[in-house]
C-alpha cells in the first residue's frame, strides 16, 4: 500500500547496508532514494539509519521501525483474511518455519489438504534450524513454527508439543537391526553419520553421550537428513532422524528403530508463534488443522 512505500525503502535499506544498492533494486536513483528517507527521519524527528564509511545500518530507533513496519503487515494480512471470511471467500498467505522432518510426508500432506478446501490460500515453507525458525516469527518472516527441540526464545508461544523418540536410521542387514533394545553405546560404538550441532537431534545426542562421559565421532557431518538416509544405505552406517520424518517400506531398504529411553529421553516437536500475536484467519485455521493432526498421530500406536 502507497502509505508503507517508504517503510519498504527502509527495509530495502537495511537488508543491504547500502543507499545505493537498495535503490537499484527499487528502481529508484540513489538520491530520490536518500531524499525521501531522509524526508522521513525529519518527520519521525530522529535518524533511522547509522551512517557508515562503508554503507549504512539500522540504528536501535530504526529496528524499532522496522518491528513496526512488520507487524502493520501482519496486522493488515490478518484484517484481509477476516473480510475475505465475510464475504464467504477464503483467501490469505500461510508462511511457516519448519525442521526437515516435516518436508517427506506430513507438511506436504497437511498442505494439501487444507488447499482442497481452501484453494485461495497460498504456502510458503521456510526449512529452518530451531534457532532460525524461532527468529523468524519475531521477524514476521514466518506465521508458524514447527521445529524438533527448540531453543524457547521469550516471544516463543508453544501451541501444541508432540514427543518424538530419536530413532536409529540402517539398513535392514545392519546387525543393529536385530536387537530388541538399541541403547545408546550401540551407538557410539557403531560407524555414524550425525546431523550438524545447531539441530535438536544432534543437541540430545551430544547431551546424552556427555552424561555417558562419551561423545559422537560421527564418519560424517551434514545439514541434510535427506543425505543422512542416503548415506546409509551406501556405506551401511547408521544414522539418526525422528519418526514423523520416517515411513517403513518408502525408504528402499531402511529400517528404523527408537533408542532405548533409559540412555535418551524423547524430545519434543513444537508447533508455535509469536506470543501475544492475532494470527491472520487463513493461518489460524491452518495452525488448529495441524494441532488436530499431530495429536492424532501421537496417539496412534
Amino acid at each position: 500500500m502507497r502509505h508503507l512505500y517508504t517503510f519498504r525503502l527502509i527495509e530495502a535499506v537495511a537488508r543491504v547496508g547500502s543507499m545505493r544498492k537498495a535503490a537499484e533494486d527499487m528502481n529508484l536513483t540513489a538520491s530520490a532514494l536518500t531524499r525521501r528517507i531522509q524526508r522521513f527521519e525529519q518527520e519521525f524527528g530522529t535518524q533511522v539509519f547509522e551512517r557508515l564509511p562503508n554503507g549504512v545500518r539500522l540504528n536501535s530507533s530504526g529496528e524499532l521501525v522496522l518491528h513496526h513496519y512488520r507487524s502493520t503487515l501482519s496486522d493488515l494480512a490478518r484484517v484481509q483474511s477476516q473480510v475475505a471470511d465475510l464475504s464467504g471467500v477464503r483467501r490469505g498467505h500461510v508462511s511457516i518455519a519448519c525442521s526437515q522432518a516435516l518436508l517427506p510426508y506430513f507438511l506436504p500432506q497437511q498442505i494439501a489438504l487444507y488447499r482442497a478446501a481452501h484453494p485461495g490460500v497460498t504456502f510458503t515453507v521456510n526449512v529452518r534450524d530451531r534457532a532460525q525458525a524461532e527468529q523468524e516469527l519475531t521477524t514476521f518472516s514466518s506465521d508458524l513454527a514447527l521445529v524438533f527441540e527448540p531453543i524457547y526464545l521469550v516471544d516463543f508461544e508453544v501451541i501444541l508439543a508432540v514427543p518424538q523418540p530419536v530413532n536409529v536410521v540402517m539398513r535392514a542387514d545392519h546387525p543393529l537391526a536385530e536387537k530388541s533394545e538399541i541403547r545408546l553405546r550401540d551407538c557410539l560404538n557403531t560407524p555414524h553419520i550425525a546431523p550438524s550441532a545447531k539441530y535438536g537431534v544432534r543437541h540430545l545426542l551430544d547431551f546424552a553421550a556427555r552424561r555417558s562421559e562419551r561423545h559422537l565421532e560421527p564418519v560424517l557431518e551434514t545439514e541434510s537428513f535427506e543425505l543422512i538416509r542416503n548415506y546409509v544405505l551406501n556405506e551401511g552406517v547408521i544414522g539418526f532422524q525422528i519418526p514423523i520424518g520416517l515411513r517403513a517400506g518408502d525408504d528402499g531398504g531402511l529400517v528404523f528403530r527408537p533408542i532405548s529411553e533409559r540412555d535418551l529421553p524423547p524430545g519434543n516437536l513444537i508447533l508455535g508463534q509469536m506470543r501475544g500475536r492475532t494470527l491472520p484467519v487463513a493461518t489460524a485455521r491452518f495452525a488448529m488443522q495441524l494441532a488436530t493432526a499431530l495429536k492424532d498421530y501421537a496417539s496412534e500406536p
